[in-house]
């Protein structure tokens, strides 16, 4: 049989071989590195065996299917453990995510941190016995009776729900069984490094109507050093917890009255408009215009759109004058309606409308999650109408203004190309050209992209952009989708050159995406740090002591006058704490004044990037801070540089 390798080399084997003797044969270092196997495409176990021609690739931790089979193997050495020690406890799912792994128990004892020590020992115990993970399947009647016979319900539930055809699939490891499909790792011998990180709840299968869970999280790593860099990363994720922070620095609140409803404060209003301030001044450079639409649209709308049949399981809906309406969860169809109040020329296409509209959607109460899933926010959305001629085009433009922000920001980004879902609208010829003009949009731009499968909106293909922030974690905001369809089932049209009227195309596209969001995103970026330009309070004038205040106030309207956002810390209170308050609400500037200041006409300047800089004008500091927000300048403190 010919086996074809990831680097398209080929092998050839006069007999049946097992994915982990490919890997051997090919390199002992890559067998001991092997977390699963890939068969034409397939994630397999390292003990598939391989019988006929077919490409094979294989998988480890640096890969993510490899990466999934490692910490999936780890959720069931933790599954094992737990009911070596608490054997009453019921088990539910236990999937790797992104960062490690989880699992979902019933256990009518609350778990506590100190249960997490003792599970973590148990399950050292484990990797130590190097227990091979042995795969095997029954018929399904005959699986549910093995799953009801260890009085596991929520596995038979799971096993129900499945057709009756099917060949369930378990994996034993010693004497723990466990309903899973696989791939996993040989032993549990390599799973040397990992840590239990929190408890939460989690309802049964996601859904409120059902039993709340106990969900203990946990990751895991070849190597202990690696496991020690993801725990401080996490450290200083916590500390830059954007909920944490905007409670300290006053820029944002939740209410009990309003789950998922964001509450901006004055500071949060500032940077929030700064934001928005930002948003207008570059879109206005690239030819937009901005529009508004309303928040409420009845529901023939919503029916022409596709949100109705698509997406009304997360649309909130009332009643007026007995006719059903819905809160927006898009801006488009109001967009569109725009687009339609006039007749269109192409002449005045492609036509860039942006509207910063606020939209609501219902997300689970579980998944709530300060700025970052909220009911409602801010969309920084923009539609533009075009002839075909000029998509490429515009999926370019778009992509540069993209580029824009997110380099302004210091943000590093990868792209994804979402194809067609199973659950979409419109003809394969129609998503077979919006698909490829993205692509040959990337391609002209030459920038690298991976394709994402069956993930693009219900209407068209997209491009998303995926930013890294200063701590490496990855967050999906910016996305340009091509649509046909909206324009299909609105009966849009223009009139062309030729006197004759044709269809538009549409693109939908975000920046930002959700304001409210991004903003969380910023916070935990900058650590509540923002550049100067963006920061809700610019400067803070300290003076001594009260004698000083006229002074500081004189400082302060001179600053003011130029558009500086100043305040001054009148607190009866030494100058050393007057410092310490203002670095703990990250102020970019401090100005101390006092008695040889107020002689001299001047200020002495403290930055939290430079540290003490002396003595300066009024005039000079002025100068130097208006560059700096002109230029949008982002200053790294010293221990940065």
């Amino acid at each position: 049989m010919k086996i074809t390798l990831k680097d398209g080399s080929v092998k050839e084997y006069g007999e049946p071989k097992s994915v982990i003797e490919i890997a051997a044969d090919l390199s002992e270092g890559l067998a001991r590195a092997a977390c699963a196997g890939e068969v034409d495409g397939e994630a397999v176990d390292l003990r598939t065996v391989v019988d006929k021609d077919c490409s094979v690739n294989i998988l480890t931790f640096n890969d993510e299917e490899g990466r999934a089979a490692f910490r999936h193997t780890t959720s069931h050495i933790m599954a094992q453990a737990i009911k070596r020690l608490y054997p009453d406890v019921k088990l539910a799912i236990g999937p790797s995510i992104s960062d490690g792994f989880y699992y979902d128990i019933d256990s009518e004892k609350p778990l506590t941190a100190e249960d997490l020590e003792k599970i973590e020992a148990e399950m050292k115990k484990i990797v130590k016995e190097a227990l091979p993970l042995k795969r095997f399947t029954k018929p399904r009647e005959e699986a549910i009776a093995f799953m009801k016979e260890k009085e596991e319900p929520y596995k038979v539930e799971l096993i129900e729900d499945l057709p009756e055809d099917s060949v369930i699939s378990f994996y034993e490891q010693g004497e723990f069984v466990d309903l899973c499909a696989g791939p996993h790792l040989m032993t549990t011998k390599p799973v040397k490094a990992f840590k239990l990180t929190s408890i939460a709840g989690a309802y049964w299968r996601g859904s409120e109507k059902n039993k709340m869970l106990t969900r203990i999280y946990g990751t895991a790593f070849p190597k202990k050093a690696d496991l020690e860099e993801y725990l401080q990363r996490i450290e200083e994720a916590k500390k830059r917890d954007h909920r944490k922070l905007g409670k300290e620095l006053g820029l944002f609140m939740m209410s009990d009255e309003g789950p998922g409803f964001p509450f901006f404060l004055p500071k949060g209003m500032v940077l929030k408009n700064t934001l928005l301030d930002y948003w207008r001044e570059i879109h206005k450079k690239n030819g937009y215009v901005e529009i508004s639409s309303p928040i409420i649209l009845n529901r023939h709308l919503w029916e022409t759109s596709g949100h109705w049949d698509h997406y009304k399981e997360n649309m909130y809906t009332t009643v007026i004058d007995e006719q059903d309406y819905a809160i927006k969860p898009m801006n488009c169809p109001g967009g569109i309606l725009v687009y339609q109040s006039e007749p269109r020329s192409y002449r005045d296409l492609p036509l860039r409308m942006g509207e910063l509209g606020l939209v609501h959607r219902h997300e689970k109460s579980g998944q709530l999650h300060g700025l970052m899933r909220v009911r409602c926010f801010t969309q920084d959305d923009a539609h533009i109408f075009m002839m075909p001629d000029q998509i490429r085009g515009e999926i370019k433009d778009v992509a540069r203004l993209i580029d824009e922000v997110y380099s302004l920001f210091g943000f590093k980004y990868h792209v994804e190309l979402s194809t067609r879902p199973e659950n979409s609208m419109g003809s394969d010829e129609d998503w077979a050209m919006a698909t490829d003009a993205l692509r040959g949009a990337l391609d002209d731009l030459g920038l690298d992209y991976v394709v994402n499968e069956g993930d693009g909106a219900f209407y068209g293909p997209k491009i998303d952009f995926h930013l890294e922030d200063s701590i490496g974690r990855t967050w999906q905001c910016g996305t340009i989708q091509l649509d046909f369809q909206l324009p299909l089932r609105f009966e849009m049209e223009y009139i062309g050159a030729d006197g004759e009227k044709h269809r538009p195309i549409m693109i939908h596209r975000v920046a930002f995406g959700s304001i409210e969001r991004f903003i969380g995103i910023l916070i935990e970026h900058f650590a509540g740090a923002f550049p100067t330009w963006l920061a809700p309070v610019q400067v803070r004038v300290l003076p001594i002591s009260d004698k000083y205040i006229d002074y500081a106030k004189k400082v302060s309207d001179v600053l003011e006058a130029a558009g500086i956002r100043v305040e001054i810390d009148t607190k009866s209170e030494k100058i050393g704490y007057k410092i310490r308050e203002a670095q703990l609400q990250k102020l970019p500037y401090m100005l101390i004044v006092g008695e040889k200041e107020e002689a001299d006409g001047k200020v002495s300047v403290r930055s939290r990037s430079d540290g003490d800089e002396g003595q300066k004008t009024l005039e000079e500091f002025l100068a130097s801070i208006q560059e700096e927000i002109r230029t949008k300048e982002i200053k790294k403190t010293k221990t940065e540089k």
